[in-house]
């Protein structure tokens, strides 16, 4: 498949690197991890020695073992958002897109009322509310992301609609659903592929953002995020307890966008939200 010809350009093998080493440790780690995440090993704010390679932090638990624990609950939730965020998105867009009722309008003033929201700001609304949980989170940076998705999807629909193949389906009786799945949705999915990696990068911001400002998981749960922001104010004493989620974050972010970069390219997408028509006739 023509999409899978990144993996043979710089960018994509790039990216393959960091983002596999990446998920490695979010995978992996948890296995080879010396000590339990939540246990108080030693001392608090312990300079790396051979007994605690990056050190304690602020409370004496081992930063190694926090950060091979830390990286599973940013990668599933990112992604599980992510997944949330494009099937409301790619929904609204599709039916708004298509639509020529009052439907519409209802839907994409909807989308824009969301995007006027500050993203912190939701989140906080949404937490005092309901309180924190990985469901609260997944559900709400869904709901954040999806109305960008939304507009994408609803512009390349709105452009595929008007052509001739899908004319002849609607002449031929088909239904709606069936025009949207079989007609539209294919020819536009070059689009949304390719906005696919810079969603999941939004998606893991807004996951660290969430966390470290104690919006999203609530200690002792081990989270890259949660680590920096128990640990800013002994970077000092104790850089490691800071310094080594931080860096797993951006290597997490640098491969995605690398990838998504790449397929991008690949795709030959100089304009992410335009449409690609790629309808073979008699199919």
């Amino acid at each position: 498949m023509r999409i899978f010809r990144f993996a043979r350009t710089g960018r994509g093998k790039a990216g393959i690197i960091v983002l596999g080493f990446v998920l490695g440790v979010a995978l992996i780690g948890p296995l080879v991890a010396p000590y339990d995440p939540a246990a108080l090993v030693s001392a608090p704010d312990l300079t790396p020695s051979r007994a605690f390679p990056l050190g304690t932090d602020a409370l004496g638990r081992d930063v190694l073992s926090r950060v091979l624990w830390g990286g599973r609950s940013v990668v599933w939730l990112a992604l599980a958002a992510t997944v949330g965020a494009f099937a409301i998105g790619t929904a609204i867009g599709l039916v708004a897109g298509y639509s020529r009722s009052l439907v519409d309008p209802v839907l994409m003033r909807t989308v824009d009322v969301i995007l006027s929201f500050p993203p912190l700001l939701f989140f906080l609304i949404v937490a005092t509310s309901v309180g924190t949980s990985e469901l609260t989170l997944i559900v709400g940076i869904a709901i954040v992301l999806a109305p960008g998705i939304a507009r994408i999807v609803y512009s390349a629909t709105r452009e595929t609609s008007v052509r001739g193949f899908v004319e002849a389906a609607v002449a031929r009786g088909e239904s709606t659903s069936a025009i949207l799945r079989r007609e539209i949705l294919p020819n536009i999915l070059d689009s949304i592929i390719a906005n696919f990696g810079l969603t999941v990068t939004f998606s893991v911001l807004l996951v660290a953002a969430v966390n470290f400002l104690g919006l999203g998981l609530q200690p002792p749960a081990a989270n890259w995020a949660l680590m920096i922001s128990e640990n800013r104010d002994a970077i000092a004493i104790n850089v490691w307890a800071t310094v080594a989620p931080a860096a797993m974050i951006a290597a997490l972010t640098v491969g995605v966008n690398l990838l998504g970069d790449a397929v991008s390219h690949t795709l030959g997408r100089s304009d992410i939200g335009a449409p690609a028509i790629t309808r073979v006739e008699g199919t």
